[in-house]
């Protein structure tokens, strides 16, 4: 990458910046909040929402950056829910809707799916793309769901549930990439960036 090049991160995510910092210097990464009203359309599928919401999030940012525009090599936007019988799931209201997610989701499978769009400015394109991955919780009982949600871990994070914190003795096992399910898709990422900076 461009020693002068930054990134634009369109997230508040922890998560998605660590992610994104193991691939990029975190000096180099400028992190916005986007903002957005992230609303279903009629009829929309997981995957065109995630992908909307991901262009979304990237243009919004890149009318908020008040910096040198030529310095940013690359937007980024990304948008993480869940996909289980036949409907979306994103991101608890409260502790209550929490331990409801967690209910539904216990001993069941259900796809983690991430739209990204990456905003190339010296070409004025997205590009755009969706990664899924299989995630099997295990069957556990109300005062694991009770204390887990107590916590507070739930409360950000699609699906109601962090693998990589102390959400992981929810899950039995996970199928697609990992860093996919934490809520960036660091592998097919990596490779979007490399085609697209210098």
């Amino acid at each position: 990458m461009n020693n002068k090049k930054k990134l634009l991160l369109a997230s508040k995510s922890p998560r998605r910046l660590h992610l994104l910092g193991s691939i990029v210097p975190e000096d180099r990464i400028v992190v916005i909040e986007s903002n957005i009203e992230e609303r279903y359309e009629p009829g929309e599928n997981a995957e065109t929402f995630c992908e909307r919401v991901a262009r979304k999030k990237a243009a919004a940012v890149w009318r908020k950056y008040e910096g040198v525009q030529e310095d940013i090599a690359a937007v980024i936007g990304a948008d993480t829910v869940i996909w289980y019988g036949k409907h979306i799931i994103g991101q608890p209201k409260d502790a209550i809707d929490a331990m409801h997610i967690l209910r539904e989701l216990s001993g069941n499978c259900h796809e983690v799916i991430t739209g990204v769009a990456v905003f190339i400015p010296s070409c004025a394109r997205f590009i755009t793309f969706v990664v899924r991955s299989k995630v099997w919780m295990r069957k556990v009982d109300e005062k694991t769901i009770e204390e887990y949600a107590a916590t507070g871990e739930p409360m950000d994070k699609a699906g109601a549930y962090a693998i990589q914190g102390k959400g992981r003795v929810l899950v039995a096992k996970y199928e697609g990439s990992y860093s996919n399910i934490v809520g960036l898709p660091i592998e097919e990422l990596k490779k979007v960036l490399e085609g697209v900076i210098s």
